[in-house]
């Protein structure tokens, strides 16, 4: 008994193959994880060391060289960026594509304590973290109160918001962008330090002096134990109001005397707004492995409790989301992978010609699309643009092995053939060209999953889920179509609409053999048309423009602006300066009106410390006709500061 006789004399084993396709399939696919494009471990290690008060130069030649010569030779380095500004060293290690990002941490964690001996003293340790290397997080949270100061928002994010954020799987950091913690602030007089003879040095020695934790253990007697507590630290602006800096002739110097004391923020270097009003941001970043989609679904779950802990006047908004347009784009690819389904089976039905051939080959393109799902987890693939486009292209390479073992057994019905000898004599010459067939279709996509860097990365699976599509096509069409084709073509006689669409065709072919033979009696003239046709190939392949994905409109503008090098902050946040960009967005706005009209400032997570950079986002459909609108006026005015830090 041959392989393929085997299902059709047993029907209930075809179905039961089929169904087992589909069911694991179906169950893969339930579990299978969406993302916009396949997996990639793009890991940056980021070493910040902050040296307060050091020069440039003295942050590059003392903290950052010997930083960078060690990093260098860390296994999985791809190559190394660094900044050094006044007080702050920072230093990009990027990471190789798909390199294990816990082991290059470890690497580089390994380099960095090997020289911290080399780093000067009073500079602070270095500090290792990890980040996927993209300039802007998945999410921006906006929180604005009119009634709490930036220190007391700043307060709360840190102690009830951002622990919760960070707990949620796939978050790397949750980093408040624009916050200004608590600080005593000492503003030093140097008239009256002159006055009474005091230098910053001695403030510096009174305060360690002064402020400092200590631990004064336990007092035990014969019968008694006494924990003791010594406040030797200061915790209020009076205590280090009176705190005496200097004896002088038998007097004190108090802190009071030569300086201004005041509990404020730690630092305003940093300044963030949205539609004009100071607010603090929250940046949800992801980590090298996280998905974006399950990390913007697992925080917004947390909004309910979030609000519930915030204070009457603080206000919550959802300032920027990078999911809106990752779902948009996939569910844009679902609706043409159905499209592509319909105009699939109009095809066939208007070539076959009957109901009943039509469902053979049909049903195999839901059974090679959900059972390709089984392969996707276990080879660890996702639901992506990628894999989804490649389900779009296999509809129309699945079906050809059906229609072919279709296409033979209705000869043999036409030769008068019963169904079932017709279908076990057709499927028995059939196996080898329908086996020829799946292993072609798959050799000419799977080596594509072979390439290396970021384009085998990105096209592997959509390389081997379009493979795999095919090679269950080709098992549906030698298990189930053999046994289908025995139950549902009972005959060969054609209807009224099979015999109009065979003389339809009839015509068509006949038209194409009159100019078939006129094109050969003028050989000369066709064998030039075709080697010039095969000539532009090469001319056209070198002139056209060559990018990895074609430029897409995700309906925002990210501006950013650098003002002068010795620019404050307050300079650049002033309402003056503002005004003209905000007065041109929203002339964009009304001209191309968002979905969400607001203007969102938001800061670029690699511009935390510097002074001279700013960003500005503006949410909607018309982002490149916005931008295109925004390009010409930025030149033409002193560039504003949205938000910066």
């Amino acid at each position: 008994m041959d392989f393929t006789e085997l299902f059709i004399k047993r029907p209930v084993l075809s179905i039961v193959v089929s169904l087992l396709i589909l069911l694991i399939g179906l169950r893969a696919a339930t579990v299978l994880p969406i993302r916009q494009y396949p997996k990639l471990s793009n890991t940056v290690a980021n070493i910040t060391t902050s040296y307060p008060g050091a020069s440039a130069d003295m942050i590059q030649g003392f903290i950052t060289t010997p930083l960078e010569q060690a990093v260098a030779s860390a296994e999985g380095v791809d190559y190394i960026t660094s900044s050094s500004v006044l007080g702050t060293s920072t230093i990009q290690v990027h990471i190789k594509l798909n390199f294990d990002p816990n082991e290059a941490l470890t690497e580089v964690l390994s380099k960095v304590n090997s020289v911290k001996y080399l780093i000067p003293k009073e500079s602070n340790d270095p500090v290792v973290t990890k980040s996927t290397g993209q300039t802007t997080a998945v999410m921006y949270i906006a929180f604005s109160s009119e009634e709490l100061t930036a220190s007391a928002i700043s307060d709360h994010l840190s102690r009830v918001v951002q622990p919760v954020m960070s707990t949620v799987d796939g978050v790397a950091a949750a980093d408040i962008l624009g916050g200004q913690s608590f600080a005593m602030r000492l503003w030093l007089d140097p008239a009256k330090m002159a006055g009474h003879g005091v230098s910053p040095a001695d403030v510096s020695a009174a305060i360690a002096a002064n402020n400092f934790q200590a631990a004064a253990g336990q007092v035990k007697g014969h019968f008694i134990l006494s924990d003791v507590t010594a406040n030797t630290d200061l915790r209020s602006v009076d205590d280090f109001k009176r705190m005496i800096v200097k004896a002088n002739d038998g007097g004190f110097v108090r802190m009071e005397d030569s300086a201004t004391v005041e509990l404020a923020a730690q630092s305003t270097d940093a300044s963030v707004v949205m539609n004009g009003q100071h607010a603090i941001f929250i940046g949800v970043q992801a980590s090298p492995q996280g998905n974006p989609l399950s990390i913007v679904r697992g925080v917004r779950a947390l909004f309910p409790e979030m609000k519930r802990n915030l204070p009457p006047s603080l206000k919550m908004k959802v300032a920027y989301d990078s999911t809106k347009f990752i779902q948009s784009s996939i569910d844009e690819v679902v609706k043409t992978l159905i499209e592509a389904v319909v105009i699939v089976v109009v095809v066939i039905f208007l070539f076959l010609a009957s109901l009943r051939s039509v469902i053979i080959p049909v049903v195999t393109i839901p059974l090679s699309l959900v059972g390709v799902c089984s392969m996707m987890l276990a080879l660890r693939f996702s639901f992506n643009l990628l894999t989804l486009l490649a389900m779009v292209l296999a509809i129309g390479l699945v079906v050809d092995d059906a229609i072919v073992v279709v296409e033979n057994i209705h000869r043999h019905l036409e030769e008068g053939a019963p169904p079932v000898q017709a279908a076990t004599k057709g499927a028995r010459e059939i196996v080898g060209p329908v086996v020829s067939m799946t292993i072609t279709l798959a050799a000419v996509y799977a080596p594509i999953g072979f390439l290396g860097g970021l384009t085998g990365a990105l096209f592997r699976e959509f390389a081997f889920t379009l493979a795999g599509s095919v090679i269950v096509s080709g098992v549906i069409a030698l298990t189930l179509s053999p046994m289908m084709c025995s139950v549902f073509m009972k005959s060969a006689e054609e209807g009224r609409f099979a015999r109009f669409v065979n003389r339809v065709f009839g015509a068509m072919t006949r038209y194409y053999g009159r100019k078939l033979g006129r094109s050969l009696d003028y050989r000369p003239v066709t064998g030039l048309f075709a080697l010039t046709m095969l000539g532009l190939v090469g001319f056209l392949y070198m002139h056209t423009s060559k990018e990895l994905a074609p430029e897409e409109d995700q309906g925002i503008v990210f501006a950013l602006t650098k003002a002068p090098k010795y620019a404050e902050i307050d300079r650049r946040d002033a309402p003056a300066v503002n005004r003209g960009l905000h007065r041109d967005c929203d002339r964009s706005e009304r001209a191309h009106p968002p979905q969400a009209a607001q203007l969102r400032d938001l800061p670029g997570r690699t511009d935390a410390r510097r002074h001279d950079r700013s960003g500005c986002g503006l949410p909607g459909r018309g982002g490149k006709e916005t931008a295109r609108r925004l390009q010409p006026r930025l030149p033409r005015r002193r560039p504003p500061i949205c938000a910066g830090g």
